[in-house]
């Protein structure tokens, strides 16, 4: 079953849509990107007997909101408010793209709401290549989706051999997707990099040049056995579109999808 609502939070407005019951989990979408794209795994997580509850957030969607001077804490008290409107919860888990700086910054501000948080792909530390950077701009500057598709930021964002058609379902809006980056400037790393003391599981993509799989290795580095790191072959910065089974089996693992676990996390071997 599938329920779409708009809800009032604070000073934004927030699009929802809720699969299943049970425990919770939130899928937050890439920079500019609406949560259209995590239908799939939202649907195998309610069919796993979870609750999945995709939020789009300010600018995305039918999401409004100013993004003038906010940071990722508004944006994580965003989601918190949605949280307690809807499916008044306690604790849930998290799974993101740039949604997890989000999600890392909601888990560190509000712990008592967060079980565990699965990053797809974990930016932060280590930035994107100079070459990628520039192709970004490119990409996000052009109003023209045959333009978009043309520039090289289609190799940072996904590898070669998918399909232009998986593209258009994570388009961006260039304005918002700037808005959502800028979110993160003039805050100090610390203050949402480690997620709290939240378990982490990190999907990530060896091709990914826009968050550059070191860094997922340097979360397992700084806090051990909190984190786990899959690294995924062939995949680039939107894995859930480029490796969909991979994703979807390892996520709904994590929180517990089937298992009757409560949403317990369970263990896995990093590939390469």
């Amino acid at each position: 079953m599938q329920q779409h609502r708009n809800i009032e939070v604070s000073s934004a407005t927030l699009e929802c849509t809720l699969y299943g019951s049970g425990t919770p989990v939130v899928l937050l979408a890439n920079a500019g990107c609406s949560s259209g794209y995590f239908d799939d795994l939202a649907r195998v997580l309610a069919a796993g007997g979870l609750q999945a509850l995709c939020v789009n957030m300010r600018g995305t969607g039918e999401s409004r909101g100013s993004l003038d001077g906010i940071t990722l804490h508004d944006l994580a008290a965003d989601v918190a408010g949605s949280l307690k409107l809807w499916i008044a919860v306690r604790r849930t888990s998290l799974v993101h793209a740039f949604g997890n700086r989000v999600a890392r910054c909601l888990a560190a501000d509000r712990p008592s709401l967060v079980r565990n948080v699965t990053l797809l792909a974990a930016g932060g530390l280590i930035g994107p290549r100079n070459a990628a950077r520039t192709c970004f701009r490119k990409r996000y500057r052009s109003q023209d989706e045959r333009q978009r598709l043309r520039h090289r930021a289609g190799r940072a964002l996904v590898v070669a051999g998918v399909g232009s058609e998986n593209t258009r379902a994570g388009r961006m809006l260039a304005a918002v997707f700037l808005a959502h980056l800028a979110t993160g400037r003039g805050m100090a790393l610390e203050e949402w990099w480690g997620a709290g003391t939240a378990p982490l599981l990190v999907i990530q993509g060896l091709d990914d040049e826009a968050a550059p799989p070191g860094n997922g290795h340097a979360l397992r580095e700084e806090f051990g056995e909190r984190v786990r790191v899959i690294d995924l072959p062939r995949a680039g910065h939107l894995l859930l579109l480029e490796q969909p089974e991979a994703v979807t089996r390892a996520v709904a693992e994590f929180v517990g999808a089937g298992t009757g676990s409560r949403g317990c996390s369970k263990s896995f071997v990093a590939r390469s």
